[in-house]
């Protein structure tokens, strides 16, 4: 890969959203000059950031990390709760993992009161009683109806174990998220990530939505098998994955390559999904080696964020089963 100064300058355009509002998607086919002469990719015994490279690779297995010199640990950003008689029943038909269920001491009996308590029998989570002072304090306040549900603390991936596991493969499908606040979305993409068998979702810390559980039942549980990583600086961890041999695409409306022909997608592919209102960040899009854009009418500003990226998910499992001599997706 070039170097930063090279990276620079593959950014011609700004703009937000993530549709092509009213040009022809692809004309120009601008592409990062950096990409010509990609070639294959190399044994997983001559990547430096791979396992296999640090097991008996170049360096006699003595090879040093090259990512964020921060300790790798799972970090937990708190349990989160689910309150209210309709939310728990949802929580409990989704499937969500529970550590605790409470249930308030005297509390009026209905008929969804009911179907909670029944459920909770056939999915064998027992229910510990509480008084309404103590739920109350548990929950900090919330109107809780009487049931709550405490859920795990998630624990994330570091993005350098994540991106370890990912070389595993032989072309690795990664999804990083710049933006992305609002749980439903964020859920739905980690939902379409495990659908086409990526290696996992990475989010910021900061200006991002995390793994609650509106994003659990947004996902379809898809969180449990999906590793969502946690990064603390979004572009220090492309520029990671770059040198270690990714095509960072960046989906922005205004991109001069078409969705449908990247170039390199027969190797490691790191897909970044920017909001709905602003798109990709200034400096993430200048830490992409492409910038994509998926061709909608012109009528339309651009993409809910999760349907970008389950479009750009297919699109690059299409174009290397056609490059496989196999199947569409």
């Amino acid at each position: 890969m070039p170097g930063n100064s090279q990276r620079k300058g593959a950014v011609r355009k700004t703009g937000k959203g993530m549709g092509n509002t009213g040009r022809t998607a692809g004309s120009g086919g601008r592409i990062r000059r950096s990409l010509e002469g990609r070639g294959p990719t190399p044994k997983a015994e001559d990547r430096p950031y791979h396992k296999a490279y640090r097991k008996g690779g170049a360096d006699g297995g003595q090879g040093k990390r090259q990512v964020s010199g921060r300790a790798r640990q799972a970090v937990a950003l708190g349990a989160d709760w689910v309150i209210g008689r309709n939310p728990v029943f949802e929580a409990l038909q989704a499937g969500l993992p529970i550590r605790r269920a409470y249930v308030a001491e005297g509390v009026e009996r209905d008929s969804r009161l009911a179907d909670i308590l029944k459920l909770a029998a056939e999915r064998s989570v027992p229910l510990l009683q509480a008084s309404r002072t103590e739920l109350d304090r548990l929950t900090g306040g919330a109107v809780h109806q009487g049931v709550a549900l405490q859920l795990p603390e998630y624990e994330y991936a570091h993005p350098a174990d994540l991106l370890d596991d990912a070389l595993l493969e032989d072309a690795p499908l990664v999804v990083a998220c710049d933006g992305i606040t609002d749980p439903r979305n964020l859920g739905a993409i980690v939902r379409s990530a495990a659908a086409f068998g990526a290696a996992g979702v990475i989010v910021p810390e900061r200006r991002s939505a995390h793994v609650t559980a509106a994003v659990w039942k947004a996902s379809a549980g898809a969180v449990a098998r999906c590793p969502v990583a946690l990064a603390t600086n979004l572009n220090r961890v492309l520029r990671d994955y770059a040198e270690a041999g990714f095509l960072v695409v960046g989906l922005a409306g205004e991109g001069g390559t078409p969705i449908d022909e990247l170039p390199g997608v027969d190797g490691p592919v790191l897909v970044v999904v920017g909001s709905e209102g602003e798109g990709l960040a200034q400096l993430v899009r200048k830490n992409c080696d492409v910038l994509a854009a998926i061709p909608i009418a012109s009528a339309v500003e651009s993409l809910n964020a999760s349907v970008a990226a389950s479009i750009a998910l297919y699109e690059v499992t299409r174009s290397r089963a056609s490059l496989q001599g196999g199947t569409e997706a």
